[in-house]
């Protein structure tokens, strides 16, 4: 590490858009997950089925929500390691 560098290019953290377009993703993700859920089991059951459409809707979104905090944590990770590695190459 040079004294030339910035503070901000030798923090470990991406920048604070990545992580909000990460979080956003992240949200519209388990809400897309939700709906699916919903739906599933709403095609599958007859007659009063609240509790079961609540429990699909509830299931969908935390897989899914927690599936693409995941690929989010694994994207943000390989942007600041091909951040770091082009500012050592130079």
């Amino acid at each position: 590490m040079t004294n030339q560098e910035s503070p901000a290019e030798r923090s470990a953290l991406p920048s604070k858009g990545a992580r909000w377009l990460a979080f956003g993703a992240i949200l519209v993700g388990g809400l897309c997950g939700g709906v699916i859920g919903f739906a599933f089991i709403d095609l599958q059951c007859d007659g009063n089925c609240k509790l079961w459409n609540g429990l699909g809707a509830l299931i969908g979104a935390l897989v899914s929500a927690v599936g693409l905090a995941v690929v989010a944590n694994l994207t943000l990770r390989s942007m600041e390691e091909w951040r770091l590695f082009n500012n050592r190459r130079r």
